[in-house]
């Protein structure tokens, strides 16, 4: 007992130390160091500046507005272009905003927020910054579904602008779209443009399209040709109908 005890006195607060050192170590390891968070929060915390809650209730609201404030800006940016193509081109319409799009068939269809109480009627040519969208395919008193040119149901008279080659254009569900010649040996090569042609029965003449891409002249039946479309189809947010002119009711 004597000999326990001069041992205690001569090395215990070092085992001591040791012992809490040890016991420290597993405990952090066991809590993947929770516990030295938790005690350097509640050590910082007095020092630490607490916002009132109306202090933060006003930063989240500034913020909320700055939000708001750059969507509406980048919307009126957006409209503003897409007036400008409307004069630019000269044609009447209507500016459609686009209210819904389905992820499934985001190449196929595009539901616009204007319908026939805005005067817009089964057949209407749908166009935007880079040409043609598309045609209205259902129309409600107050949104209209519009089939766009890059789905594979889609079916448009076009020529070669440099050349005046014809032919029809198909969608690919994508971007690209397939142009079809009429004639054997088309004269068509990669960076021509494409435009809706004089003979279409569902478009008028000269909408921009889209740039042959490749060609292929060994194709068969027909020659074809790959056409990036000009529109920012992934991008489109507002466009303009037109009026189908009705005199021209023979399908394509």
């Amino acid at each position: 007992m004597f000999t326990v005890r001069r041992w205690w006195d001569r090395y215990g607060s070092q085992a001591f130390i040791i012992a809490l050192a040890l016991g420290t170590a597993l405990v952090i390891r066991q809590t993947q160091g929770a516990v030295l968070s938790e005690l350097y929060y509640w050590v910082v915390r007095p020092i630490q500046p607490r916002p009132l809650p109306e202090e933060r209730l006003a930063n989240a609201r500034v913020q909320e507005l700055e939000s708001r404030l750059g969507e509406l800006e980048q919307q009126n940016q957006s409209l503003k272009e897409l007036l400008n193509y409307q004069e630019t081109e000269k044609r009447s319409g209507v500016v459609a905003p686009i209210i819904g799009r389905n992820v499934d068939g985001w190449w196929n269809h595009i539901i616009i927020g204007r319908g026939q109480n805005h005067g817009i009627s089964l057949d209407d040519v749908v166009t935007g910054p880079g040409g043609l969208v598309g045609r209205a395919i259902q129309v409600t008193p107050n949104t209209s579904r519009i089939l766009l040119v890059s789905d594979p149901t889609s079916r448009v008279g076009v020529t070669v602008s440099r050349s005046r080659e014809m032919g029809f254009m198909v969608g690919d569900d994508s971007e690209l779209a397939v142009m079809e010649f009429f004639e054997k040996v088309p004269n068509v090569k990669e960076g021509d443009k494409i435009v809706t042609s004089r003979v279409s029965q569902r478009f008028p003449e000269g909408i921009p399209v889209g740039v042959v891409q490749s060609v292929d002249i060994e194709k068969s039946p027909a020659p074809q040709a790959v056409v990036k479309l000009t529109v920012p189809f992934e991008h489109l947010e507002w466009v303009v109908v037109h009026p189908f002119d009705r005199d021209r009711t023979l399908p394509e």
